[in-house]
Order: C-alpha cells, then structure tokens, then sequence
C-alpha cells in the first residue's frame, strides 16, 4: 500500500498529540554566569582565618546568595578574573563555568551535576591572602530544574528525574533534554542554564520554557 506525504503527515501529527499534551507546564529560566562555591577551609585560605562572605544580593534558591567577594581563576592557558563566590561555605570545594571559559583557561572541562567532581580537571584560585591550587572540581554544569517539594507535587516529578524542555518564545525553538529535576526544602522552581545555553537559546533570566515531558 503506497502513502502519500499528506498521509504520513497527518499520521506523524496524530501520534504526536497522543504522546505531547497540548497544555504544558512553564517554568522559569535562570541564567548561572561563572561562579565558585567554596568550602570553609578553602575560604579561610584564600581571604584569612575566620574570615565570613559578604553578602551582595540573594539568590532565587533558598538561602543561597552572591558574594561580595570574588576569585581569580587560573588554566593552563589564561586566567579569567572577578569570579564571583556564592554562599555560603559548602563541603567542598567547586567552579562552575561555561565550555567558552573552559577554553580561555586551557582546560578540558566535563559536563556534571552539582556535587559529581570526581575525574574532574583543577586549576588555580587566587584570592587576597592566598593562591589555592585545587586538584579537582571544575565542571561545566547539566542543566537541571529546581523544584520545591510542593512545586514537584504539583508537576507530578520526582527528584533525579530526567525531563525535557523546551523554549518556544523566542527566535531560535531550542529543546533540552536529559534535564535533571532538584527538589527538596532547599529548592525554588528554577531552570537553570549557562551563559552559553542561554545565548544558543536567545534566553534571559525570567524567561519561561515549557516542561514537554
């Protein structure tokens, strides 16, 4: 039996309204510039004994907030300057940047999710009193959706699920997939994406995208 184009277009359309609902849940974008969480040992190295960040502005995600403060960090190719710190102090020491500043620092950078550092390159912090060499935990960040408990509930998604997203607003209608969903107490509805996602994406901090499934 021979299907024309029409035929098969109408067929594809029709599976798809089967699989993607026609209303979907939006959420919004956060856009994460390069940044450094350190943790209190770190901290006191770098800027001196019992020293506390200062805070400049909070953040979306619950007591999270940018620092005053901000680093220096050093590749093996080049160094990239005022790196701001975010607080507070956490266990361990991480820098998340972007692929484009991963090329400026000379380093061969994965893609991870918060926390998952190990095999993962170093580099070199310079800070007021101290240059701090740390052997691992500079990662390019997976994109990944914050949920609160209650936000989760209601979107019916569990924490470590993968989803898909879409951005349908702008120029360029970019999809993402494998986007990994945070909830807890400690989370607040967010979507967060790096500089260079946000620009392939024509993306701003406060846009909506939608949860495709």
């Amino acid at each position: 039996m021979n299907i024309d184009a029409g035929q098969i277009e109408i067929l594809v359309n029709n599976i798809v309204k089967k699989i993607i609902p026609e209303k979907f849940e939006s959420v919004a974008v956060g856009v994460s510039n390069r940044h450094i969480h350190l943790s209190k040992q770190d901290l006191e190295f770098l800027f001196g004994n019992g020293y506390s960040l200062n805070k400049l502005k909070d953040l979306k995600q619950p007591e999270q907030f940018a620092a005053k403060e901000t680093l220096t960090l050093v590749g093996p190719k080049g160094a990239i300057n005022n790196v701001r710190i975010l607080g507070p102090a956490r266990s361990q020491t991480q820098v998340e940047i972007s692929r484009t500043d991963a090329f400026a620092l000379g380093l061969n950078v994965p893609v991870r999710i918060s926390g998952n550092v190990k095999n993962t390159p170093g580099c070199v912090l310079i800070g007021p009193k101290n240059s701090l060499v740390i052997s691992e935990g500079v990662i390019i960040a997976a994109n990944h959706l914050h949920l609160s408990e209650e936000e989760a509930k209601k979107l019916n998604l569990k924490n470590g699920q993968k989803i898909v997203v879409r951005s349908v607003a702008k120029e360029r209608k970019i999809f993402f997939s494998d986007v990994v969903v945070r909830c807890g107490k400690e989370h607040s509805e967010e979507f967060h994406i790096d500089t260079d996602e946000a620009n392939c994406a024509l993306l701003n901090s406060g846009d909506k995208v939608e949860i495709v499934f």
